[in-house]
């Protein structure tokens, strides 16, 4: 045996690894963490010398007793003082007062709280440039600034802030050891989904749209040693946001590289999202049962990224696996665990629910559904909640295999309904005592979310974009974007978003899930936007309305085809498509020949109809010798439009001359359509 691990050394003490790193650390033997190796004459004298302090300290502790020695940890970082929570306001005095108000305040309310005269604050709202009534609602900010300038020592909070503030206070005297949540990132196609199909035994690869993960799903898995919750973001580039969401709701990164492949882009996006979030990375090296496979490559390559391995001298741990064959999965979950017993994760199972809504739909049996994401206290069925803008009450809750569940704690995947209507992927989930506070908190969000949609008008599309744009027309082009999950409908914004211009502005008008409805077509016809749809399909009557308003709806499955069309419509380079429509044939018969005209073919239709100032094309023999267009078309004596099947008729074609008797005129016309995929 080469040498001895840390953290195998603290596994056979039956004490924390961060505990015993700090003890050797004390005593003058320095390691880096607790994959650092120690020669086995160093390993022995530690074990005959804190063995028996182990076994008094540690091993005789009932298990219960665990959660003592990790909260400690929380008298030691600095908290900022409760004032600092709230940024916009200026730091409180020792002696200010907090008053909490509700989110919907108006003047009379602020008033009436803080003991001022009505007329005293409207004055001093007219001189901060506001006119205001007794029933104008107010943000809490310029709340503050008047009840300053009127001599008020008070610092003023919303209900909600508030009463996180009070659950920040007492959530450390009932904290608990928590499960880690992993996020897996890394390049496509190197085995992300697989990976975690292996971990946790089920196929759920075989549910993806060709293999590749489409959206955001979290799972949990139960190992050996504990509790295990992943969430697996897509590999796919166009869905950069999706994966940084998922950065910032776990604690531990498992970067899978492909062995064979190396360093993709994708993955150094990954690597960056999970500095930017401060998370631990761990590295997958997958794929090592291939005949290419080159792991010291990929180690190599992760070098001059800052994610040296251990063995190299650095404190990134790598784990070689292969999820095809399952090697090197337990090795991989106890290294995540490891992470995770260093990292002391814990939560406050007693405090009202909190968590993030990790993905969203509108499901056409169940109604509106988010995958849930718990990071704080527990949410029971029943509990009412607000999600953003929208609230509702728990009907029931579903595990990540579908199975239901009366309650869920930190660290918990789960799928809620019981929503009013679909939130956003990444909105926080916070629950509220009562359904009414809830209502009352949407009612005030979503009237805040009216008042930014209401500040967005001739139609615009794609084929005429660029022409506008040049003419000087189009300032700002506006999107109405839906799609079958809401974190499609972030993703291809956010990818869109970066076409923007110095010549054309891209505004999201509106973005949900769910069919193209005739409520959207409204609102693209009265904000002149496009309509673009992502995996879904306009119900008929929209699409019958948007004939008649005049709005382009775009739809598209796959996302770089959605935004290429968007950018060549920006320079010019999307050009509008026709298909031919043949509107009839006529027979020439005999031919006329007239002074200062020419030749007038005298013609018999025989099917369709013919009409003056078409396209049409001289067959003989069923071979084109001529196109042009109808520039003549008479009946008996009088000019006519067209002429139906079954009637005789003449029918000139300007300066063409060659026409002879048994040749077919044949008439057309091109429809324009959209390029559509």
């Amino acid at each position: 045996m080469a040498g001895v691990r840390v953290y195998e050394l603290a596994r056979d003490l039956g004490v924390s690894s961060k505990n015993l790193i700090e003890e050797l650390r004390s005593q003058g033997i320095e390691v880096k963490s607790h994959m650092s190796t120690m020669d086995e004459e160093t390993a022995g004298l530690v074990l005959d010398l804190y063995r028996p302090h182990a076994t008094t300290t540690a091993i005789d502790a009932p298990p219960t007793e665990s959660p003592i020695m990790l909260s400690s940890t929380f008298t030691l970082p600095t908290t900022p003082p409760p004032v600092e929570l709230v940024s916009p306001t200026p730091p409180l005095e020792p002696a200010s007062t907090i008053v909490r108000l509700p989110e919907a305040l108006t003047v009379k309310d602020f008033a009436e709280a803080l003991q001022f005269k009505t007329k005293d604050v409207l004055m001093q709202l007219m001189s901060l440039g506001t006119v205001a009534s007794i029933n104008t609602v107010i943000g809490l900010d310029l709340a503050n600034t008047v009840a300053q300038k009127l001599g008020k020592d008070v610092f003023l909070l919303s209900e909600e802030e508030a009463s996180e503030r009070s659950e920040e206070k007492a959530e450390i005297d009932h904290l608990e050891p928590r499960a880690p949540v992993v996020t897996i990132m890394g390049h496509v196609d190197h085995g992300k989904t697989s990976l975690l199909d292996a971990i946790r035994e089920a196929n759920i690869q075989a549910t993806e749209v060709g293999g590749i993960t489409q959206h955001i799903g979290a799972y949990e898995v139960e190992t050996p040693k504990g509790k295990i919750v992943f969430l697996d973001t897509p590999g796919h580039e166009a869905f950069t946001a999706m994966r940084a969401r998922g950065a910032q709701i776990t604690d531990i990164v498992v970067l899978v590289v492909a062995a064979n492949d190396g360093v993709m882009p994708q993955t150094r996006e990954a690597i960056a999202h999970a500095k930017a979030a401060g998370v631990p990375i761990v590295v997958a090296i997958n794929k090592i049962d291939l005949p290419d496979a080159n792991p010291d490559r990929v180690k190599q390559q992760l070098s001059e990224l800052d994610l040296i391995p251990e063995e190299w001298g650095g404190s990134t741990i790598f784990v070689e696996v292969s999820a095809k064959r399952e090697i090197g999965l337990e090795d991989l979950l106890e290294m995540i665990l490891l992470q995770a017993e260093i990292l002391e994760l814990q939560s406050d199972p007693q405090q009202l629910a909190k968590g993030t809504v990790v993905e969203a739909k509108l499901d056409k049996t169940r109604g509106p559904i988010a995958t849930v994401l718990i990071q704080k206290g527990t949410l029971h069925v029943g509990d009412a909640y607000v999600a953003g803008a929208h609230y509702g009450r728990v009907r029931a809750m579903f595990d990540d295999r579908g199975r239901k569940v009366a309650l869920a704690g930190p660290s918990t995947p789960i799928e809620v309904l019981g929503f009013a209507d679909v939130p956003a992927a990444g909105d926080t989930f916070a629950a509220v005592e009562d359904e009414r506070k809830a209502r009352h908190i949407s009612s005030i969000r979503q009237d805040r979310l009216r008042t930014k949609q209401l500040s967005q008008t001739s139609r615009v599309t794609l084929e005429d974009l660029y022409r506008r744009i040049s003419a000087g027309e189009v300032k700002d082009l506006n999107l109405v974007i839906k799609a079958d999950v809401q974190g499609s409908v972030q993703a291809l914004w956010d990818a869109i978003s970066k076409l923007e211009s110095d010549k054309v502005r891209l505004r999201l008008i509106h973005g949900s899930t769910g069919a193209i409805t005739e409520s959207d077509v409204m609102l693209a016809s009265a904000s002149n936007a496009i309509v673009i749809g992502f995996s879904i399909r306009p119900i008929p009557k929209a699409a019958e309305l948007a004939v008649q308003e005049h709005v382009d709806i775009r739809l598209y499955t796959v996302i770089y085809e959605a935004i290429s069309d968007v950018e060549k419509a920006m320079v010019g380079l999307l050009r509008p498509t026709y298909t031919e429509r043949i509107l009839g044939r006529a027979e020439v018969r005999m031919l006329f020949h007239i002074s200062r005209i020419g030749a007038i073919a005298g013609c018999q239709v025989r099917e369709g109809v013919v009409r003056r100032n078409v396209s049409a094309r001289v067959l003989r023999d069923n071979v084109v010798v001529y196109e042009g267009r109808v520039a003549s078309l008479r009946r008996v004596k009088e000019d006519v439009e067209e002429v139906a099947s079954g009637f005789e008729c003449g029918i000139g074609l300007g300066r063409y001359q060659d026409i002879k008797e048994g040749d077919v005129i044949e008439t057309f016309i091109l429809d324009e359509v959209a390029p559509r995929l």
